[in-house]
């Protein structure tokens, strides 16, 4: 790698929309089959709410407001940062798109049979009332 070149990161917002029965709604994507909260790259001059709200509302029909932000998680591998928030639903209606085929309301415990390590973390972080938390991971696994 040239040491003159600039560091390359993007960042990424993401959406833990919890119901009252404290599960959080996953989407699975149509591109891999995976399961994972709805989310997506933040565009350059957008704010951070309106990204958040764009991409959420892009993979699930829904509209969202964000309660907190509750952790800041680094792709090691692709210098993805990936800002993720606790958000409650305020309107629209679930709808599958061109990127999610399938929903599923998963409580703690099937978050992470769904999910892989690295997003089922992001998903349980933000199930629980606690200070915003900083992970690292190679894109499957949580990293020390």
């Amino acid at each position: 790698m040239n040491s003159t070149a600039p560091a390359k990161h993007s960042v990424s917002v993401t959406g833990v929309i919890t119901d009252d029965s404290g599960r959080a709604l996953l989407i699975q994507r149509r591109d891999n089959q995976h399961w994972e909260p709805p989310g997506g790259v933040l565009e350059l001059g957008e704010s951070i709410y309106d990204g958040l709200r764009r991409e959420v509302r892009e993979e699930t029909g829904l509209e969202v407001e964000p309660l907190a932000l509750t952790g800041v998680y680094k792709n090691m591998r692709r210098g993805i940062i990936a800002l993720v928030f606790r958000c409650k639903a305020t309107g629209g209606e679930l709808a599958q798109s061109n990127e999610t085929q399938a929903f599923n309301w998963a409580s703690e415990e099937q978050v992470r049979e769904l999910a892989s390590e690295a997003y089922a973390i992001r998903v349980t972080d933000a199930m629980h009332d606690v200070p915003t938390v900083i992970r690292q991971h190679d894109g499957i696994r949580v990293l020390p």
